[in-house]
């Protein structure tokens, strides 16, 4: 049976179109995924991110073991609210997932990770914190994919089962007017989040409850991203809408995220990818020499392998749709989608791709779609941001 987020009835009061996504029930639209997409770009849409699992880290050796657990250096986060994009590899320099990490204290840090990793990324974490003094607290509800995880036995079990009551909603508002619909929505909290810096959050109360606002997001637009209780997630929704935000699904996400050059694990990456053949090498922190991370040999070692390819853009030059695991061929060699869609800012379609070193920006190449070679320009693999086309 697909899972639920605690928004799950508001979605349906709204109409919208549900389909299984990791093995959540989630919006992929509430009527048309292209005005959506256009609402963020240019005044303010939300989604629900509820099944997106948030972690608590708390103990004196939480930071020693995220320096160790991550590629980039939590050392970096020394301002409270401040957050961090990193991947969490394997010993081979494989991508586990990628995650934010938010900075609330000395001892106390926030972890964000995707919906359809969170069993394996909460059994890796745990498995490597057994040699630190720290802790570490699901807060999603039960019946999730962290059920298992929350049920199991050990030293911390009854602890673990006790998160379902501290599980949290998350909603991310974003566009150009996203900040100020919120703040019409909540104005108690606009005092604590105006002065943010973007990759930046802030515990405020908001009625009785606590709510962590981040200034961060997935569409390459400013807003909001939103953690509440679970319980109160379906009044900030309704809130949210009534100061004009529009309800947006997953399609509209992921078309957001493409045009942004932003990753999607399962796509972009997974294990058998190293975060330098994503396009993710500045998120791979090697500056100091004395600090060790999980898969730092792989990447940095004497036996490293080196990157295989270049992580670009693609824009197609001729009539077609650009879609995951198309082949290109190139001068250099052949290479392959790794996602693609319509991108309805650019009103083209585009891609990104794994293509052979050496690929120039600004070159053509083909691409295979339905037995045709259709041309295609490599770019930057970043081709819109806060509204404005970038190729």
């Amino acid at each position: 049976m697909p899972l639920r987020t605690p928004l799950y009835d508001s979605h349906l009061a709204a109409g919208a179109k549900m389909v299984d996504f990791s093995g959540w029930e989630m919006p992929i639209h509430y009527g048309s995924q292209l005005e959506e997409h256009h609402a963020v770009r240019q005044d303010a849409g939300m989604f629900d991110v509820s099944h997106m699992c948030a972690l608590d880290l708390t103990g004196p050796q939480a930071r020693d073991y995220l320096r160790f657990l991550l590629a980039n250096d939590v050392a970096k986060l020394t301002v409270p609210g401040k957050a961090l994009y990193s991947c969490m590899l394997d010993e081979v320099g494989g991508v586990i997932d990628d995650l934010i990490v938010y900075y609330l204290g000395p001892e106390r840090y926030r972890v964000v990770v995707n919906a359809g990793t969170t069993e394996k990324d909460v059994t890796w974490m745990r498995g490597v914190l057994t040699r630190f003094d720290a802790k570490l607290k699901v807060r999603r509800r039960r019946g999730s994919d962290a059920v298992a995880i929350i049920a199991a036995q050990g030293p911390d079990a009854h602890e673990r089962r006790q998160s379902g009551a501290d599980a949290v909603a998350m909603i991310a508002v974003q566009g150009p007017q996203a900040r100020e619909r919120t703040w019409k929505a909540f104005p108690e909290i606009r005092e604590a989040t105006e002065s943010l810096a973007v990759f930046q959050a802030a515990e405020v109360r908001c009625g009785n409850a606590d709510w962590l606002v981040a200034r961060t997001g997935y569409t390459g637009e400013d807003g909001f991203e939103l953690t509440v209780p679970a319980g109160e997630g379906p009044l900030v929704w309704y809130q949210l809408r009534g100061a004009g935000i529009r309800a947006c699904g997953l399609g509209a996400r992921d078309t957001l995220r493409l045009e942004a050059g932003m990753n999607l694990y399962g796509q972009d990456m997974d294990e058998n990818i190293s975060p330098f053949e994503a396009g993710l090498r500045w998120t791979v922190d090697l500056k100091d020499p004395a600090r060790d991370f999980v898969g730092r040999a792989a990447l940095d070692g004497p036996e490293a392998r080196p990157p295989g390819n270049d992580f670009l853009g693609l824009v197609l030059l001729d009539r077609g749709v650009l879609r995951a695991h198309q082949k290109v061929i190139t001068p250099q060699g052949t290479g392959e989608t790794t996602s693609g869609s319509f991108s309805p800012t650019l009103n083209q379609s585009i891609a990104l791709a794994r293509l052979p070193l050496g690929t120039a920006i600004g070159s053509e190449v083909e691409v295979e779609i339905r037995d045709k070679r259709l041309k295609a320009r490599v770019v930057k693999p970043t081709f819109v941001r806060n509204g404005k086309p970038l190729i």
